[in-house]
Formats: C-alpha cells, sequence, structure tokens
C-alpha cells in the first residue's frame, strides 16, 4: 500500500526549539501521505502530550512512550505494560533518594511530588507538570512509562532494576524508563507486525539517545545537524539542524519530497 514509511522523532527533530512544528515540517507531512509515503511519529513522548502535533501535521499513525504504546491509523495495535509491583518498588526507591517519580500512559500523568528538578526538567521539555496522584494512578490505571526526574548519578537506578526496567538518558534532568526490552526499534517492529507493512522502504529521523535502536533498525537513518555524537555514528545522512530546515533537506535528499 506504501512506497516507504518515515519515523520522525520530536523533540529538537520535527519539533522546533519551542517544541513545536514549523509550517513547512506541517506541509512536508502532508505531501509525504499524498506521494504515499506513511509518516510516523516516533518519541518518548505520550498521545496524551501530542494531539495538537497529530492534528496539524495529519499523522495518525504513533510509535510512542518509547516504543511502549503504538497506533496504527488511529488505532492501537502494540503496548508493553509495566508490572504494577515494579512501578510500587521504582517509586518508593526514587523517593527514598529524594526523586520524584511520573507515571504515564497514552491518556495522561502523574507525579508524587514537585522539586527543583521536576520544575527543571518540565521547563526542559517546555510541557505542563502533572497533577499529583501517583498512588492512584497505579491502583487505576494501566502504567505504560515512567520518568525519573534525577540529575543522576544513574547507575543506582539502572543497576537496581536492570531486569525489569529500561532507562534512557534523553535530558540533563530526567531518564525515561520503560519495560525491559522496550525501545523504539522495538515498538517500529510490533507496527510493522501488526499493520502488515513488511517489505516496505523505512526511513528514520532522530537526533538522540532512545532514536538509536530505531536509527540502528532502519534502512535509512538521517541524523539531525544538531544530534549528540554518539548518535551521529548511525546516520547514513546528516542533515541540516532541524531549526533549519532539516526535516525537508533530508526528505528531499532521499527524493521522498
Amino acid at each position: 500500500m506504501y512506497k516507504g514509511i518515515a519515523f520522525f522523532d520530536l523533540d529538537h527533530t520535527l519539533y522546533n526549539e519551542q517544541t513545536r512544528v514549523d509550517p513547512e515540517v506541517a506541509d512536508a507531512m502532508h505531501q509525504l501521505k499524498r506521494n504515499n509515503i506513511l509518516p510516523v511519529i516516533s518519541t518518548g513522548r505520550n498521545l496524551f502530550e501530542i494531539p495538537n502535533t497529530m492534528r496539524q501535521t495529519g499523522i495518525d499513525t504513533v510509535v510512542s512512550a518509547n516504543g511502549s504504546y503504538v497506533i496504527f491509523e488511529g488505532k492501537p495495535v502494540y503496548k508493553a505494560l509495566l508490572d504494577k509491583q515494579v512501578v510500587k518498588d521504582f517509586v518508593e526507591f526514587a523517593k527514598s533518594n529524594h526523586e520524584a517519580t511520573t507515571v504515564m500512559n497514552s491518556t495522561g500523568a502523574r507525579i508524587n511530588f514537585i522539586n527543583d528538578i521536576v520544575r527543571g526538567n518540565y521547563n526542559f521539555i517546555n510541557s505542563r507538570m502533572p497533577n499529583l496522584g501517583v498512588d492512584d494512578f497505579i491502583e487505576k490505571q494501566e502504567v505504560v512509562m515512567m520518568l525519573i526526574n534525577t540529575k543522576g548519578p544513574d547507575e543506582k537506578y539502572i543497576d537496581r532494576f536492570k531486569d525489569t526496567l529500561t532507562f534512557f538518558r534523553n535530558t540533563p534532568f530526567s531518564m525515561d524508563i520503560v519495560h525491559s526490552g522496550s525501545s523504539k526499534k522495538k515498538g517500529i517492529q510490533e507496527l510493522i507486525a501488526n499493520a502488515k507493512l513488511q517489505g516496505i522502504p523505512t526511513y528514520a529521523f532522530g537526533d538522540g539517545n532512545n532514536d538509536i535502536p530505531m536509527l540502528d533498525f532502519v534502512d535509512h537513518p538521517v541524523v539531525m545537524e544538531n544530534g549528540l555524537p554518539q548518535v551521529k555514528e548511525y546516520a547514513e545522512f546528516i542533515t541540516t539542524k532541524n531549526i533549519d530546515h532539516g526535516i525537508v533537506n533530508g526528505l528531499k535528499h532521499f527524493d521522498l519530497l
């Protein structure tokens, strides 16, 4: 059905530095559809955070929560839920280190307390801080992802929960936490399998650590000029910065526009 599939990270990739989609980028997403290329958002963010982005770009296929919750043409096709006891244990351990945990799913998020690191994190990602109420959220809702608001050291969490959780350091103030083995690569694999998209050329655009599994998996990995040095090692092509027509230039390089 499609001639290609293009996966796009959001922060510092599809987004500008104000966490918005520039008009030329939104136009490019619509042009991809007209060219029979499936545009897919592939992000550490959860669905409840990006309705305006989906509406502006016309994208309804999303690999969200670092691959843990996937929708194809608006319908869920895969999710990797966190075990509630593991979540409770993690929240308590983080609290003993005086660090706050955010718990999330596709519809919302809660946090257990707010401190300066939390304020710094949500300011950094240009997002509103969640409401309080982690315990009630864990009891009554599915948990797809957590976020530990910490400046490190990361090892105190990674070493203790290495058998049950996967961690991605994406900001100076936080790490994303998902089910063991979850990643954008895993989410993309599940999307391709469940939506029967096998055999179609794949492209991906990214800049950060959680993009590495995705970039390593697709046929044609593209890294933004503003990407991290270690991420650029996975690039077939390095495009210009996210604020310097990077998405459009990368798509044109592969004759997708």
